[in-house]
């Protein structure tokens, strides 16, 4: 009798292990996303170089943005939150592989009864007293990938978390870059802006002489006046935007709004060649793209799961330990007790949750299926945005360069006219604000190249390395 049972009991502890074959969990397959014409460029990358692999150290040399990036990097909240994010989601990782260990209860119990005179055992006893010491051990087979699929999805959101870990420093450092850039185009037309109300100034009294002349009407200086006071407006705006960015930039280095100390624009240049790789690279460049696949992942070992339990579960417990009515006999071979069960359980009706559960999760990796579509969709628009706005910003460039030179030839001529008497105030007036507004617009045009830099850096997957 007593092999009989130990043979029983083997052959349902070696069930689970026969019944693998009947593995129901499917593994993943990345979906087709990727477009080879996704960047919308003429010259359509045939090499693996990019840019988003270089260090951002080799891209921005700056020593300043340098020092703000690595502190930006170690103190923004952003990146102490995501961090957390991490943590949280190791802890999940460390259930999910848990998942395929037993599962072990102690006990300790002490039982005092009383008993009636006329019940059955009350002519045997008045009271009764009871110790027991146990132990329950229980397993759950995983014999369709349940607690697999589980793993799989607790180690997806793992790297989905640190996935997004990286695009929070990617974009924290591009976010660093492009305001410390707008602060140096404020800085520059700050100083072209200064330089003007000093002309202006000097111009002034220049008309004001003109008049007492003859030369120019009283309407002529009015006007000069209030050009004067139009630069002065516009040196306050500026001047509030840097402040205003200087507060942004405190907030991305995760501290209080303070100065923050800077170069010049015309010391900021980037001459490394601005490769930008194939369109697949995304994959695994882009951490907001990766982290949308991790999620789809995610989504998918759910799916398993949930399909998982429409099956039969089986289950084996053991409890077994010490039990007496007298406490100093407890621990006797005596007071040993044992049992074993093995039971297979198959759902037949629950209220539809087993079903409703299966349903939702194919929604979910469906919705998890297009939001990655999108992440790269999105991403490759953010590249061919990046590099459409460099390409202008280059050919802008010289266009503003000669537009402002001859912008300031012709104030230099029209005033040196007036002067003479040739030429007309309004003339000079014109010039003037011509000059000012395209010396801004070529400062303006100069951080555009930078920023689509930034920009490209960014949509490419750098900075997170």
């Amino acid at each position: 009798m007593k092999n009989n049972s130990i043979y029983k009991i083997l052959i349902l502890a070696s069930l689970p292990f026969l019944l693998v074959s009947c593995f129901a969990a499917k593994d993943y397959e990345r979906p087709q996303v990727v477009n080879e014409a996704n960047y919308r460029t003429e010259n359509l990358p045939q090499d693996t170089l990019s840019i988003a692999t270089l260090s951002w150290k080799e891209l921005f040399t700056d020593p300043l943005l340098q020092g703000y990036i690595e502190e930006g990097l170690k103190n923004n909240m952003d990146i102490r939150v995501a961090l957390q994010q991490i943590r949280i989601a190791e802890a999940y990782v460390k259930q999910g592989k848990a998942g395929y260990f037993p599962s072990l209860n102690g006990n300790a119990k002490y039982t005092h009864q009383e008993f009636s005179a006329g019940g059955q055992f009350g002519s045997q006893f008045s009271s009764l007293d009871q110790y027991e010491l146990s132990a329950n051990l229980s397993w759950e087979a995983d014999i369709w990938g349940k607690i697999r699929s589980n793993e799989r999805a607790f180690q997806a959101s793992y790297l989905q978390s640190v996935a997004a870990h990286q695009a929070v420093k990617s974009r924290l450092l591009a976010n660093i870059a492009s305001v410390y850039y707008q602060l140096l185009a404020l800085d520059e037309q700050i100083r072209v802006t200064e330089e003007t109300i000093e002309t202006r100034s000097k111009g002034l009294e220049t008309t004001q002489a003109l008049k007492e002349a003859g030369n120019v009407t009283e309407v002529g200086v009015k006007q000069t006046e209030a050009q004067l006071y139009a630069a002065k407006g516009i040196l306050i705006d500026l001047k509030n935007q840097a402040r205003l960015l200087e507060n942004t930039m405190s907030i991305l280095l995760g501290s209080a709004p303070h100065e923050i100390t800077r170069g010049s624009l015309e010391n900021q240049n980037i001459d490394i060649p601005l490769n930008t790789g194939i369109p697949a690279q995304l994959l695994r460049n882009r951490p907001d793209v990766m982290a949308a696949e991790y999620s789809l992942m995610n989504a998918f070992e759910l799916t398993n799961a949930a399909r998982a339990s429409f099956y039969p579960s089986l289950t084996l417990s053991a409890t077994g330990g010490f039990q007496n009515i007298e406490i100093d006999k407890l621990f006797n071979a005596n007071s040993l007790f044992a049992t074993i069960i093995g039971g297979l359980t198959q759902p037949i009706f629950n209220k539809r949750q087993i079903r409703t559960q299966y349903e939702v999760s194919q929604a979910q990796q469906e919705q998890a299926y297009l939001d990655f579509r999108l992440a790269v969709i999105t991403a490759s628009k953010e590249v061919s945005d990046a590099l459409y706005n460099y390409e202008a910003a280059i050919e802008k460039i010289e266009v503003n360069q000669k537009e402002f030179e001859a912008y300031n030839l012709a104030t230099g001529y029209s005033e040196e006219l007036l002067d003479n008497g040739f030429a007309n105030y309004l003339e000079v007036l014109n010039a003037r604000e011509n000059a000012l507004n395209s010396s801004l617009n070529l400062i303006n045009t100069k951080n555009n190249q930078l920023q689509a830099i930034v920009d490209l850096y960014e949509a490419l997957g750098g900075g997170w390395r």
